[in-house]
Formats: C-alpha cells, structure tokens, sequence
C-alpha cells in the first residue's frame, strides 16, 4: 500500500522548492519521506496515514503546554470571533509587551513582530543605528535566521571576515560580519582588543539549539557582557528557541547576565506566528516613529497570534511548571544515555529546562566544532529505527529536541523503551 505521505511529498514537490516551506522539514539530512501532519495533541501528532509519534520538535519549540492546549485554543478562537487581523493597535498588543517586560528584567521597552529571522535582522539594524557602527559578532553553529548579514560562516583564520553560506548574499554584507568560535572567550577578547571601536555589536544563543544543544561556558558569556560594555557595542541574545523554554526568564536569567537586547519568539507565540525584540529605553527609543531607525509590519501584533502567546505565557507561570518540565526533560536524556550504555553506544544526551540535546559522540559537545565530530550516520539510522517505533525526533543530527508539559512518565518510558530497541539494532 502506498504511503499517503509519499503521495502528498511527491505532489508537493511540483509546486513548492523541494516539496516543503522550510529546508529541515524535507528530510535531506537524514534521508526518506518527511511526515505530512494532520492533528496534534498533547506530547502526539498523527501523520497522513493516521500513524501516531510521541513529538519531540514540538513545532520547534512553540508547543511548551503541548499541542492543542484548550486554553489556547479557546484564546485563538474567542480572538479569532473578533476579527482575524486589523492593521491597528488593540489592547492586546500591549498586554503583551507588558507581560515580557514583567518577566524579563534586561527588557524595558518591546517591539512585537512576526518572525525570529524578522527579529534578529531588526535587532541588528537598532544596535548598528544605535552605536553608528557597521560590524558585528556572531559565533559559528548559532543560527538566527535567514538575513543577509547572519547568513555567513567563519572565514579561513582567527580574526577574518566571514563567508556567505547561502547564493544570494553579497561579499559586501558578509565582509561586515565576525564569525568567531562558540564558547571561546579569549578569541572574542582578541578580537575586541583590535577592533573594539568598530564593532555594533554582538549576537549569540546563550544556549544553542541550531548546532543541536550546546550551553555557552558562563565565562564565555561573562567576557561577552564585559567586552561590549567596555567597547560601547550592543549584546544581543537570540532567546528565539531558549527563551522561556529553559526558565521564565530565559538564559538570561539562568545565567544571571544582563543583555542590551533580547529578541524571542517561539513559545511567546503558543503556535501562532509571534516573535518580538526589546531591551534598554535608551537603545529602544531610536526605533521608528520616534527614532532613525525603520522597522515595520503589517500584521505585526496580530491579535489571534497575541492571544495564542498570552494564552501560554500565563500557562507557564503556573507553580512548579518548569521544575516539574525540566525534571521530565532530564528524565529523557537520563534514560537515553543509560539504554545507549547498556547497548554499548558511544552516546550521551544533555537537557536544559524543556531542551534537550542527543550526540552520538563519547562527550557532550561545547562548540560546533565538537559537534560536526559527532558521528552523523549513527544519528540518521537511530533517528529513522525511532520513527518507525512511533518517536519523532528533530529531523537532523543538528537541532535541539524539544519536551512539553504533556510528555509525562509513561511518555517518557515510551520513548526509552523505544530507544533501548533502536539502540540494538545500531549495535
């Protein structure tokens, strides 16, 4: 019997670039038929042939309170009944950014938009407007969506210019960013050492999800706060995957440093599409209208994505909510490592708060250069013996994995039995 998910990848592919909106989704990295969703609920999602799997992407990281929460959905449909979009403020908007400002203490002021790439890209335009400057930092594995200047990989040596890693991105905007190692704080020094006055600012995932997890080393973070302070640049942390995902108050909080600039999105969307920068009055003020710099949308603050995301922000806040969240996420890469043990895979697993990471390598990795060592053939046939036992798992050897509030014990176990299993038959 043919798959109706081979059926609709085949159909897709004629009139969408390889069958699939987004890359990861096509499967390329690990080979086969992406899965066409129909429904999700809790910790599961069914797929086109009806086939149920225990989700760990969770919509990439959005669905904390699991997939279709009933206080959500009944905060999307009651928004919804009123009206699907304005191009106007509404009170809700500002619920919203007073909600974030509450819970994040590095935010005073907050811009809702609609994307983290539209994030990201309109954070950098503020630091750059801000300080009058034109280069920044970023660090090799962290991903923060497709803008011109974020596309770029390292250049050939320490203290080079990066490359673009994507056709359609000049040299000239790639020549304006720094692409330096994860979790090396001497080489961030170095570089600040030689052109501090130069640089508007710098970008990072204080706990990264796009090279799989990986933390950032708190001295890492440490010299970043100093050198930017010391250098007169704007540290941003992308908290699109990690805010509200490790805690409440992001890494931010976990780590106890203070950024100039947030950007999130992600779960302050609750599924819907909701992603937002904010930071320091005095940085905020030269957004337009008031200030130089442009930023606009049209449905940024729409108000059935507003409700989704104050929907979830108030779900979360719930007592023992992340203790409870983080312990079930712990408990995930606990049983995995120790099934992998019992099988004799060189394998380990790390979790922070509702993340987790899965590396088929003898130590958990701390850069991308550690995580490209990680052996990607035994990941794809892990990743395609646990789909077939019902789990999905991110499609890629390089994404963070993601647990809701619905994966409890017996979800839990589910997934360890599982992988004891896929672990065999690697062995």
């Amino acid at each position: 019997m043919t798959s109706r998910n081979d059926t609709l990848f085949a159909r897709a592919q004629t009139s969408t670039p390889g069958g699939v909106n987004s890359p990861v989704r096509a499967f390329r990295s690990v080979g086969g038929t992406p899965r066409f969703i129909t429904r999700a609920e809790g910790p599961y999602f069914w797929d086109a042939d009806d086939k149920r799997y225990i989700d760990y992407i969770g919509s990439w990281g959005p669905a904390i309170v699991g997939h279709a929460h009933p206080h959500v959905i009944k905060a999307v449909q009651d928004a919804a009944a009123r009206g699907l979009s304005f191009g106007a403020p509404t009170e809700g908007e500002i619920e919203m950014a007073e909600e974030i400002c509450r819970i994040l203490p590095s935010v005073e002021q907050v811009r809702l938009v609609s994307s983290g790439t539209e994030a990201a890209m309109s954070a950098l335009r503020l630091a750059r407007g801000a300080t009058g400057r034109d280069k920044i930092i970023k660090f090799e594995g962290c991903y923060h969506g497709h803008a011109d200047s974020l596309l770029v990989k390292a250049g050939s040596g320490l203290l080079t210019f990066g490359n673009p890693t994507s056709a359609g991105v000049p040299e000239d905007f790639a020549k304006h960013t720094l692409v330096l190692d994860y979790n090396d704080a001497q080489q961030l020094e170095d570089v600040f050492a030689k052109m501090g006055s130069e640089i508007a600012c710098v970008i990072v995932e204080p706990v990264a999800g796009n090279m799989n997890l990986v933390r950032a080393k708190p001295e890492f973070l440490q010299a970043m706060r100093r050198m930017c302070t010391q250098h007169g640049a704007v540290l941003i942390f992308d908290e699109v995957m990690c805010g509200f995902r490790v805690g409440l108050g992001g890494a931010q909080t976990l780590f106890g440093i203070m950024p100039d600039l947030t950007v999130m999105g992600k779960v302050i969307g609750g599924g819907m599409p909701v992603a937002a920068f904010g930071g320091r009055k005095d940085l905020m003020k030269h957004l337009a209208p008031f200030g130089p710099v442009y930023q606009a949308g049209t449905l940024s603050g729409n108000p059935v994505a507003v409700a989704a995301g104050m929907a979830t922000l108030k779900l979360i806040q719930a007592p023992g909510f992340y203790e409870s969240l983080s312990a079930q996420t712990a408990k995930l890469a606990q049983g995995l490592s120790a099934a992998a043990k019992d099988a004799g895979i060189a394998f380990c697993a790390d979790s922070v708060g509702g993340m987790f990471g899965l590396y088929f390598a003898p130590s958990i990795p701390g850069s991308y250069v550690e995580m490209m060592a990680c052996d990607k053939a035994k990941f794809n046939t892990f990743f395609h013996a646990m789909l077939e036992l019902g789990v999905y798992l991110a499609p890629s050897a390089f994404e963070a994995g993601f647990v809701s509030a619905q994966h409890d014990d017996a979800v839990i176990d589910a997934t360890v039995e599982a992988a004891r299993k896929a672990f065999s038959s690697l062995s």
